[in-house]
């Protein structure tokens, strides 16, 4: 299977450049590890101010609407960030999602600390850093996640499934053709599937046509609600119908211990147990073992290079309820 190669806005400090206030680099093993798959497009706010590398570092101050402040200095930064941010996001090609720096001031996208004044003491508050706020508030359907977050391997996934997807959309927009749209449209049909059954006849109402759109704009209705979905949490029971109906499909050819077996991993998952990829796993198995071509193509079992399985991992692997 060949993937689409996401086009992903990433912080500079995370290991492309020493640019952090201090002139250090962050080691991000698990943003690193995309370099062969993704088209990065990096971004270091704080110098796209002027300012230098190292510098005095930058606070979030103010309960109600945060400043961004220098202390050392008493320099606020707020207005240009504010302009920083709306030339730069405004600049950019099409992109699938963001990988920011988590608790910056500038980069952070839901951690960066708020402080109460200039004076040393500790946070009030944690919120979006003024950059990140930015990108949330622009694409707030596109996938955007920090590097701490994606050492969690269930967000990690996650997160990957949906750039991959958006990728894929994207080439798919750029032919122009309602037949790539039902295409796409039938690759993640068990995906939609698991992330609910009014998600997918939604999809399947746009990709019908019914009233004759323009197919541009068939493309934009589409992509508007196909983010929308991505943007929630798969949800155990509809993810484990979603395999239970994949299950169908090889089931004629298992013997009755394996059927037994998987229906008992099903269940496990379903309480929370185990996670999705426990019983994925089984089903790939079989997909490749019977050739089951539609099941092959669904990128619910392969959403992403297999390459990209086995980053560095937290161990904090649980998925939400």
């Amino acid at each position: 299977m060949t993937f689409a190669r996401p086009r992903v806005v990433v912080s500079r400090c995370l290991g492309f450049a020493h640019c952090r206030y201090d002139g250090s680099t962050i080691s991000a093993p698990e943003v690193r590890a995309l370099e062969g798959e993704v088209e990065f497009h990096t971004v270091c706010p704080e110098m796209g101010i002027g300012l230098p590398a190292p510098r005095q570092p930058l606070r979030l101050v103010g309960e109600r609407e945060p400043r961004l402040v220098q202390p050392a200095t008493g320099n606020d930064f707020t207005d240009p960030m504010r302009r920083f941010a709306e030339r730069f996001l405004s600049s950019l090609p099409p992109v699938d999602g963001f990988i920011l720096k988590n608790r910056s001031p500038s980069c952070g996208i839901a951690d960066a600390k708020v402080y109460s004044s200039t004076e040393r003491g500790t946070a009030i508050a944690r919120r979006a850093g003024m950059f990140g706020g930015a990108v949330r508030e622009r694409f707030p359907d596109l996938p955007t996640e920090d590097e701490g977050r994606l050492t969690n391997r269930p967000l990690r996934e996650a997160f990957l499934t949906a750039i991959f997807a958006l990728a894929t959309l994207r080439e798919a927009e750029a032919s122009g053709r309602m037949k790539d749209l039902v295409a796409f449209h039938a690759w993640y049909k068990l995906l939609l599937m698991a992330l609910g059954q009014a998600r997918l006849a939604e999809l399947g109402r746009i990709v019908a046509n019914a009233e004759r759109l323009p197919v541009p704009d068939a493309f934009r209705r589409y992509r508007v609600a196909f983010q929308a979905a991505l943007a929630r949490p798969l949800r155990r029971p509809s993810a484990a119908n979603a395999l239970l109906h994949a299950f169908g499909y090889v089931t004629d050819g298992l013997s009755p211990g394996e059927r037994a077996y998987f229906l008992e991993t099903l269940a496990e998952y379903r309480a929370g147990h185990v996670p999705l990829s426990a019983p994925v796993g089984v089903l790939r198995a079989w997909i490749v073992r019977f050739d089951v071509a539609y099941l092959a193509d669904q990128r619910l079992f392969f959403p992403f290079p297999s390459s990209l399985l086995s980053p560095a991992d937290s161990g904090q692997g649980r998925e939400p309820p």
